[in-house]
């Protein structure tokens, strides 16, 4: 009998094999206030939404997402934490980051506009590929993000539950990702359909692209003068 009701405690007894629902509730919360805090992948989002209209703005906040999910997953993998304990790759990347930002900034600024009566909502395939790839890159060259996912995800794993850590990492960062895409996207958007109600106006849109070279610039300069270990 014994052994019987040793097996039967072994069957029934409670096993934490998830993410527990607290942590996560609370994970979420963080994850919502820090998106909703204006920063530089949000002022980025904008930036094309305002360029280019709504639909740039949203696979901006598409492509900042998509670079999220391969921090997430180099966080998982144990690569992040390799980067961070080499700082000369850490300043590589930042170096990378600069240099692209300020390409975007130029690029921007040599922009024809609209005078063939484009709108954001006709944005050739092309360019909203583009949009997209400038995003991801923009994502991946910001060495605070992560050291962000070092400092950040490890306060909500717990290593003694039933998953694996790498998988708690995926879970966090799945969850991350998903409150952030709202909240961007929604940006994004909006920023977009404010540029295209203003392009209609004549001469608007060359101001709308000097705004957005003025916000990658800035975007290149912080980058260029912040201490990614702050």
């Amino acid at each position: 009998m014994t052994g019987v009701s040793q097996l039967s405690g072994m069957i029934f007894e409670p096993r934490e094999t998830q993410v527990d629902l607290a942590v996560l509730v609370t994970f979420m919360g963080a994850a919502a206030i820090i998106s909703i805090v204006p920063g530089p992948d949000m002022f980025f989002i904008m930036a094309n939404g305002i360029a280019s209209g709504a639909r740039a703005g949203v696979v901006a906040a598409v492509g900042m997402s998509t670079g999220l999910a391969v921090h997430t997953t180099a966080a998982a993998l144990g690569l992040s934490a390799l980067l961070q304990a080499a700082p000369v790759m850490l300043e590589l990347v930042r170096i990378f980051g600069v240099v692209f930002l300020a390409y975007l900034a130029f690029d921007a600024l040599r922009s024809p506009g609209s005078d063939h009566g484009t709108t954001g909502d006709a944005v050739p395939a092309r360019s909203l590929r583009r949009v997209f790839g400038m995003a991801v890159l923009t994502n991946l060259a910001n060495p605070k993000v992560i050291l962000f996912f070092l400092a950040f995800f490890p306060q909500f794993v717990t290593p003694g539950s039933g998953w694996p850590v790498p998988v708690q990492f995926m879970v966090l960062g799945a969850t991350f990702i998903a409150v952030g895409l709202t909240v961007d996207g929604l940006a994004g958007f909006a920023s977009g359909r404010l540029s295209d109600v203003l392009v209609s106006r004549r001469g608007v849109r060359r101001w709308l692209d000097r705004i957005s070279a003025a916000v990658y610039a800035g975007l290149a300069v912080r980058l260029a003068v912040d201490d990614p270990a702050r």
